[in-house]
């Protein structure tokens, strides 16, 4: 069938109305179902009045309850979440819905955590988003929210065993192992690594060790764990006083966005442009300057905005569906910054990376690199 020579069986006045109905309903679905956003776009192009498609009058989605929804967190006041803060809170706006409440500990503490989920349960909120950075203290309270009707997705940090409906984040086993094949070919067998993390053993940081220790060690290197804290401070010292006790080190490896900083900055006040190569996690400011002046080779960007978003929208229609639209698994992906295209990220102040909460719109790239 020749799909070009296709033209609907209705008059353009019902076509229209058809089509401003569909993209009303559509318009926040598809950021977590690419088929509709694909298709949001085909149908926008039919007309200049699908710009004016949404007003108070034409709500995106039929009446519903006031949806309160719960995001716990490990460290609630670190700066990569600020971007995550933005896109829960965009979600919502969107939504028409209370932004959603944000709460847990400040030090990776998972009794708070669990206590924080224990006090959403008790208050029937509507869905609870996670960070899951214990393969087990989870376990019970998220058994307990689902066994009450409350949908439970992971965000940031996963455990496969435990019962939560989904994830939304990126695979940071895979991640780990990515980073590490590019880093094996800037040395040579016998090298030393040293791979900085905040927290060794928490669900959210130490995949990313797991995944890279393999890739070292079949190219034969040396490594060893270098516990940077959970506190700027803290991490600034740890790297430092590593380093002065292994000089030797031909790479460090940082698995979150502090470490990152820490080695960035102990590259660059030693002066080991050409003789130890760091690499960072996220896109942090200090992290970002620090790929953009060689102190890291690359960073990685996790898409924070995308876990607070995504998650947000799919409790939503969880809810407003009686349950029948389930959360299903979103990989926010494995982007390298480098200092080939880190230029972007400094030129641009968005709430899509944290960086500000003024909302702004950008001219997207003209070519996409592939």
């Amino acid at each position: 069938m020749n799909m070009s020579s296709f033209e609907p069986e209705v008059s353009p006045k019902q076509y229209e109305i058809s089509r401003r109905r569909f993209l009303r309903n559509a318009g926040a679905v598809a950021a977590s179902l690419p088929f509709l956003g694909g298709l949001t776009e085909i149908l926008s192009e039919r007309g200049a009045a699908a710009a004016t498609y949404r007003d108070e009058s034409h709500p995106l989605f039929a009446s519903h309850a006031a949806y309160k929804f719960t995001f716990v967190n490990h460290v609630t006041t670190n700066t990569f979440f600020t971007a995550t803060q933005y896109g829960l809170e965009d979600a919502a706006a969107i939504l028409h819905i209370t932004k959603p409440q944000w709460t847990g500990s400040t030090a990776s503490a998972t009794s708070d955590m669990v206590n924080a989920i224990n006090v959403a349960i008790a208050g029937r909120v509507n869905g609870i988003a996670t960070t899951l950075i214990d393969p087990t203290a989870f376990n019970s309270p998220v058994d307990r929210a689902l066994s009450a009707g409350i949908p439970v997705v992971a965000y940031n940090a996963d455990e496969p065993g435990n019962n939560r409906m989904c994830y939304i984040g990126q695979s940071n086993k895979t991640a780990g192992a990515g980073a590490a094949e590019l880093i094996v070919k800037t040395l040579k067998k016998g090298d030393l690594i040293g791979m900085v993390i905040a927290t060794p053993g928490t669900g959210n940081i130490q995949p990313r060790i797991d995944g890279a220790k393999p890739v070292f060690e079949a190219a034969g290197m040396q490594t060893a764990v270098v516990d940077g804290g959970v506190l700027m401070g803290a991490e600034i010292a740890a790297v430092q006083a590593w380093w002065e006790g292994h000089k030797n080190v031909k790479f460090m490896y940082s698995v979150d966005s502090g470490d990152s900083a820490a080695v960035a900055l102990c590259i660059s006040k030693n002066h080991l442009h050409g003789i130890t190569g760091g690499s960072g996690w996220d896109v942090t400011l200090p992290v970002l300057q620090g790929v953009a002046n060689g102190n890291l080779v690359f960073s990685i960007d996790q898409m924070a905005y995308l876990q607070g978003f995504v998650s947000t929208i799919q409790l939503f229609l969880y809810n407003i569906s009686a349950g029948l639209m389930k959360p299903c698994n979103t990989d926010t992906g494995l982007g390298y910054v480098t200092k080939k295209n880190v230029a972007p990220y400094l030129a641009h102040t968005t709430r899509w990376e944290g960086s500000t909460p003024a909302e702004t719109a950008y001219t997207p790239p003209s070519t996409i690199g592939y």
